[in-house]
């Protein structure tokens, strides 16, 4: 493993532990080259997957990029970050079993929505406004008021 500090090729695993939903391997290392110590994660892959965005464009499945989008949703609620890791490694579970090599992102936007939905409420109405591309408060307002009706059913 590269040194993420001196670019060393070598490093040494000193530490090696699941992590606590058992969907990753957290390791502990320190490299050869300055004795920087860093962390790793290594999760199981079952396949490829490519995200075919609206526009046609296609680009390979960024497991961080959703990670980063599910935490910008969920910043300043009381959600903390096994619950986002939990909810991000569910969803690329979903996806390698749907057994397709090539992802809508729209499909994952739906996964998203779904999870946000059971997790939080503001936070499914934040990742909301930018999935289906609120234009004005109005749209706010109409999308909140039937997730509000929704709850109370």
């Amino acid at each position: 493993m590269r040194c993420p500090f001196c670019g060393h090729e070598d490093s040494q695993v000193k530490d090696s532990r699941p992590t606590e939903d058992n969907s990753a391997i957290r390791r502990r290392r320190q490299c050869e080259g300055c004795g920087a110590r860093f962390t790793t994660f290594e999760r199981i892959q079952l396949r490829e997957l490519t995200v075919v965005k609206s526009e046609g464009r296609r680009q390979p499945f960024d497991r961080e990029k959703l990670e980063r989008s599910v935490a910008v949703a969920c910043s300043k609620r009381p959600i903390d970050a096994v619950q986002i890791e939990k909810l991000v490694s569910g969803i690329q579970r979903q996806l390698e079993t749907l057994g397709e090599s090539e992802i809508e992102s729209a499909k994952i936007g739906e996964f998203v929505m779904a999870g946000l939905k059971g997790l939080d409420t503001v936070a499914y109405i934040r990742f909301a406004s930018v999935y289906k591309e609120f234009g004005e408060a109005k749209d706010f307002e109409d999308f909140a008021g039937a997730v509000s009706e929704a709850v109370k059913k």
